[in-house]
């Protein structure tokens, strides 16, 4: 953190505090692209320590309406009895609109959450937890919370997804399927979470310590949460369906038990492909700041390739395919060959050497560290395509051309319009290998991770 904002903040906390504050610590946190979020240790003029947490708009994306929001939200959560850290401060002291909050321990990295140990014995009690969790949320008085916005989940979705001009079949084939099977809506609006899912937890050995990252807050249908949480990208390769946690019996008994209602295991199902196909335009919307040059993060650009992965998603929720395991083209490849006239070692092994060196673990910024990590699957990514996507090109013109369809782009169009049927055997070939060959570029391994 810079020194600037540090002395801003010092001053802001002896403005709310009533004397000498010192604040050391200073630690940027490496989750989340949309705030810079950073941890430290502040030390009030009695003497009592204050672990906290600082989350403020970038300053190239100030979005001070939607900080006021998550504010007021964290507050009608922490009245209605859920588990979230207290809040501190919401203000634009420090320039641009900052919440502060306690900083609450506990563990919210999902790979640990589903593998550790310490966390064995919590595990499968969560997911009943977080039904209940989840109950509580729903019955926030929607008053108390401002200015939420309330859009129709589909038409946002799709409006979002036509704006990119970049029609995809597998999506069609979502939208296709979420127009046709859309659930009546059987209740009033409630407040939505809007990103409840597993890496916006703060659990540890006892249960869930808070529920974080309210920004998406927003009035919808309840039922909003629970299929999110159950989106195959939030299991992290776990088999359990709710988060990597538990059966989607838990979920809903433990939501039952303290709602009263309990929703239909259809009407989650359609959630569920809605928030896989919703993720999807997430990751293109991210990825877009980086097609756009707005902003050259290897982070953005990476998103953009985990498209494929809420494809392949979106064809297993639907029935279209089934896991199972790709090769990867990288796997014991120790090529040194050069093109003529250049000289060894060739293209693919200098791409392999800088591979190496950013997976390597080196001390530093924490951030630093995941940046380094995601660079390394950036260039994965471009040494597979390189590979692969020469015979790729060639057998996905010929699954087109058997349809009498030029690209992806035609059949996509075609889906939308009705010209094919969306259930015809060589449509979804045509769509299956077209997203199973972008997986195989992207995340071969991604493929055989358990979908239930």
């Amino acid at each position: 953190m810079s020194d600037p904002l540090r002395e801003e903040l010092r001053a802001r906390l002896g403005e709310l505090w009533g004397g000498a504050v010192s604040v050391e610590g200073w630690r940027r946190l490496s989750g989340g692209a949309s705030r810079d979020t950073f941890s430290l240790d502040a030390t009030a003029p009695d003497g009592g320590p204050h672990p906290l947490i600082l989350r403020c708009d970038p300053p190239a994306r100030p979005n001070p309406e939607v900080m006021a929001r998550e504010a007021a939200a964290l507050a009608a959560a922490a009245e209605a009895g859920v588990p979230v850290p207290r809040l501190v401060d919401h203000s634009t002291a420090l320039g641009r609109a900052c919440l502060l909050m306690e900083r609450v321990e506990g563990e919210t990295i999902p790979r640990r959450l589903l593998r550790d140990e310490r966390f064995a014995a919590v595990r499968p009690k969560l997911a009943r937890e977080l039904g209940r969790i989840l109950a509580r949320i729903h019955a926030i008085p929607v008053a108390s919370v401002p200015d939420l916005p309330t859009t129709d989940p589909l038409d946002q979705l799709t409006d979002l997804y036509r704006q990119f001009n970049d029609p995809r079949p597998a999506l069609e084939l979502g939208f296709h399927w979420l127009a046709e099977h859309r659930p009546p809506t059987t209740g009033p609006c409630r407040l939505v979470h809007g990103d409840f899912r597993n890496g916006n937890l703060m659990v540890d050995e006892t249960g869930v310590r808070a529920v974080l990252d309210w920004e998406l807050a927003h009035l919808g249908d309840p039922v909003e949460d629970l299929g999110w949480l159950c989106v195959k990208a939030w299991r992290f390769g776990s088999a359990e369906p709710v988060g990597g946690f538990g059966p989607r019996e838990e979920l809903l008994a433990g939501y039952a038990e303290a709602s009263g209602t309990r929703p239909g295991e259809d009407e989650l199902h359609w959630w569920e492909v809605y928030g896989t196909l919703r993720w999807a335009m997430l990751c293109r919307m991210q990825a877009e700041r980086f097609l756009s040059g707005a902003e050259q993060s290897v982070e953005y650009a990476v998103l953009g390739r985990k498209v494929c992965e809420q494809e392949y998603d979106l064809l297993l929720a639907l029935g279209v395919t089934e896991p199972g395991p790709l090769p990867d083209v990288l796997a014991g490849r120790d090529d040194t060959t050069a093109a003529p006239p250049h000289d060894r070692p060739g293209a693919d092994a200098l791409l392999r050497s800088v591979q190496a060196f950013l997976t390597e673990e080196t001390a530093g910024d924490p951030r630093l560290r995941f940046l380094s990590k995601v660079a390394a699957n950036a260039v994965a990514v471009a040494r597979r395509e390189a590979l692969l996507a020469p015979l790729q090109a060639g057998a996905h013109a010929r699954r087109l051309a058997a349809l009498g369809l030029a690209d992806d782009r035609a059949l996509a169009e075609a889906v939308r319009d009705g010209t094919v049927d969306p259930g015809d055997p060589a449509v979804l070939e045509a769509v299956r290998g077209g997203v199973t060959d972008r997986l195989a570029v992207a995340n071969p391994a991604y493929a055989a991770q358990p979908a239930r």
